[in-house]
């Protein structure tokens, strides 16, 4: 018999959802954050940085670093690792400071 915190707890989660990522579905469960979503499909990386380009995705998981920026539902900047991901979101990696629509 295999022992996880699940089986532990009597926790009998809720059905699995979808949410989309770069035009891929992924399965969510409730209660899950994004960043938790994307780490389960073994995606580490969702936005590069201003400079130079470079990968970031979750880092402190809780809200303080700000490497967790994705584009959630058209827009831009939002911390997927505390935003709980919601049946029918669309997550779209964020290049820079998201505004790439913007004249700055």
């Amino acid at each position: 018999m295999r022992r996880t915190p699940a089986r532990q707890a009597g926790a009998r989660p809720e059905a699995a959802y979808g949410i989309e990522f770069d035009g891929r579905e992924l399965p969510a469960l409730p209660g899950q954050s994004i960043a938790a979503v994307l780490w389960a499909q073994n995606i580490l990386a969702w936005r590069t940085t201003r400079s130079g380009g470079r990968p970031r995705g979750a880092f402190c998981g809780i809200g303080v670093c700000f490497d967790c920026l994705a584009t959630v539902n058209g827009r831009p900047n939002q911390r997927t690792c505390l935003l709980p991901a919601q049946p029918g979101d669309t997550v779209t990696t964020q290049e820079g400071h998201g505004r790439a629509d913007l004249v700055v």
